[in-house]
């Protein structure tokens, strides 16, 4: 049976199982309740509209580089909801929002192309992932690898370096992410290696992609 062959056969018993509804439980979700009414509307809207037509490209990402395909689909719709002609005034581009840089150093030659842009993705977050020191424990590894997909690893670990210096564990994403907005006040930021950062950004970027996580994760039940 081939792969393609089976993750077809896989969205569709995704798409009747979830019909069942896990309402409820997305009621009592506090992540998801970061979301406005509006957010959540119009997600749901794109799943029906959008993601099918990439799901099979999320299925081997996650495979090759052993990442749950709702992960990097969740992250795709917060950088470019699902639009792989998505360009930045900042000049990223595609699915997953790949700079210039990052996408020469994943191998990446059209940022454009869904394919290699969610491979590229991928690749970069399984990196951040890997390059977080090896005592950091999940989730709090990938929450923290997801800051710096959006931020730059070394802006992490000023936050981090912050953490620890306000007696709290560099280690624990809930510590680091109250130090992130630090990163642009100058009374800081001019004390850390790698300057200003707008860390209230990357604050909302991983609650965002928390959420469409665990939508997803409601709405296709079977990771694979």
């Amino acid at each position: 049976m081939s792969l393609r062959f089976f993750i077809i056969s896989f969205i569709l018993c995704s798409l009747i199982i979830c019909k069942t509804s896990h309402s409820k439980e997305i009621k009592s979700n506090k992540v998801i309740h970061t979301l406005t009414k509006a957010d959540k509307k119009y997600f749901f809207k794109n799943i029906d509209a959008r993601l099918f037509q990439y799901l099979e490209y999320f299925m081997i990402a996650g495979v090759e580089y052993d990442l749950d395909w709702r992960l990097l689909a969740a992250m795709a719709y917060q950088e470019s909801h699902w639009n792989e002609k998505a360009t930045s005034k900042t000049g990223v581009k595609g699915l997953m929002m790949l700079t210039k840089i990052t996408a020469k150093e994943m191998n990446i030659n059209d940022r454009k192309d869904p394919i290699q842009s969610i491979t590229g993705g991928a690749k970069y977050i399984k990196l951040l992932m890997q390059r977080l020191p090896s005592r950091i424990q999940q989730p709090n590894r990938l929450w923290m690898a997801l800051a710096a997909y959006n931020m730059g690893y070394g802006h992490l670990e000023d936050a981090r370096v912050l953490t620890d210096r306000q007696d709290d564990n560099p280690d624990f994403w809930l510590d680091v992410k109250q130090r992130l907005p630090l990163l642009q006040n100058k009374l800081y930021h001019s004390t850390l290696k790698h300057g200003h950062a707008r860390g209230n950004e990357a604050k909302t970027y991983v609650a965002r992609i928390r959420a469409f996580y665990d939508i997803l994760r409601w709405y296709y039940p079977v990771e694979t």
